[in-house]
């Protein structure tokens, strides 16, 4: 059980016209597609607490107000290949009851049938966290997960 949950689990990513975006408890990962041989000094990306703006080469391909608050000095890009810009943004409320339903407010919501499955995968994932001895990675998971699913804190142990 090395490798992080995602990594082991797999990611539940919503596809959007430019790329897609997945989600863990605790991070927002955005992948862009972008026109090989892209350089660094082509991009322009601002990431703030509610909002995010990137152009390439002077077109604008994502702008808008975040659908929830991130932590805006741990919020990163980087360009790999040349080809995909990838941005981390770290999730202010890490609590597996805050998924994520759309990248922005208004825009690149996921369907109904993905924003379940990255409901259960961040349930099992609190799972995980609350579980260090067990390996939730390739469990199912059906009835009340919602909003996190159930709470088992008050159990005695």
């Amino acid at each position: 059980m090395s490798a992080p949950f995602e990594e082991r689990s797999g990611v539940v990513p919503c596809a959007t016209p430019w790329g897609r975006w997945y989600q863990t408890l605790e991070e927002v990962f955005i992948e862009v597609r972008v026109p090989p041989g892209t350089r660094a000094k082509d991009v322009r990306c601002s990431l703030r607490s509610r909002d995010i703006a990137l152009a390439v080469g002077g077109q604008e391909l994502l702008q808008g107000k975040l659908f929830d608050s991130t932590v805006t000095d741990e919020g990163t890009w980087t360009l790999e290949d040349r080809q995909l810009i990838r941005i981390v943004l770290m999730k202010t409320n890490r609590d597996a009851g805050n998924c994520w339903t759309s990248l922005l407010e208004n825009e690149y919501a996921a369907d109904p049938w993905v924003q379940d499955q990255m409901q259960r995968k961040l349930t099992l994932e609190r799972f995980q966290r609350e579980n260090p001895g067990f390996d939730f990675s390739g469990a199912e998971i059906s009835g009340n997960y919602s909003k996190g699913g159930p709470d088992f804190s008050s159990l005695e142990k």
